[in-house]
Parts: C-alpha cells; structure tokens; sequence
C-alpha cells in the first residue's frame, strides 16, 4: 500500500468514491469542484497504482483542523486502510504545528478506533461552520463531531 498526497488527477475518483457512499447516506456527497478546489489537503492510498481511498486535512486555525471526505473502497474495508490514511493526515497535522483535530461523521465507531472522542458541536469555534453554510442539512445537522489532541 502506497500514501502520496493528491493529484488534481485524483479528484474524479475521489468524487465517484465520495458521491457512492453519500447515495447510501453514508456521508455528505461533494461537488467535483469542491475536491480540485481542496486537492492540496487530500492523501490518497494506493495498491499498486489502484486508487482505493483518500481522506483529507483541512486547516481552520494555528491549532485547529478537520479529518473530511475520508473514504475507502468497500473492497478495501477492514483492512487498515482508512487508519492509516488518518495516521498520515494527523501527521501532516502534526508537522503544521495543528493541536486539535475534528470530525464531523456518520461513522463514529470508526474514528473512535483511530482514537477520536465525542465532542459537543457547540464547542468548536464559529470558523468551523462556514462550509456548513451550504450544505442541504445546514438547519438539522445529524453529524457526530469527535476530536482528539495531537502533536
């Protein structure tokens, strides 16, 4: 398994991967746009040159960043995959100088095995909900927002 950072050759693939989970309800979709528009944050996983996953670290704040559009090829699953595109991401995290690092999720279970807690939405600054803005679940979010401390 290879971990490299993203290309804008990468976007469409993370698209059609992000967009299948979010058909089932599994996570939020995201327009192609937003992806080329984000590249630079993404880490993306790699089986002998077969795109299997991505995730991405998106910085807030000196201290403050989010683990978003994580997502793993379903035959790729349970296989350590997704723990170590966040490992990778807490470490870019890590070499930015970042404290914190939050999710906002459908899959609790998941980021609590990488060692994410609970974290009351209300705690996180104002900065953070501005790409909530135009997200269609703005006004009933039902994401779970977990964080853990790093560095």
């Amino acid at each position: 398994m290879e971990f490299r950072k993203a290309k804008t050759s990468d976007a469409e693939k993370i698209h059609a991967l992000v967009n299948e989970y979010a058909k089932q309800g599994l996570m939020l979709p995201r327009a192609v746009s937003q992806l080329y528009e984000n590249i630079r944050d993404f880490t993306v996983a790699e089986d002998q040159g077969r795109f299997v996953g991505a995730g991405a670290l998106h910085v807030f704040w000196e201290d403050l960043a989010e683990v978003r559009t994580m997502a793993v090829d379903p035959a790729y699953q349970r296989k350590g995959v997704g723990r170590q595109i966040v490992d990778h991401l807490l470490e870019d995290g890590a070499e930015l100088g970042i404290k914190k690092v939050f999710t906002l999720t459908y899959q609790p279970e998941f980021f609590a095995s990488c060692g994410f807690q609970l974290e009351d939405k209300n705690n996180m600054p104002q900065k953070v909900w501005t790409d909530c803005i135009n997200c269609p679940k703005f006004l009933n979010c039902d994401e779970i927002c977990m964080a853990r401390m790093i560095g």
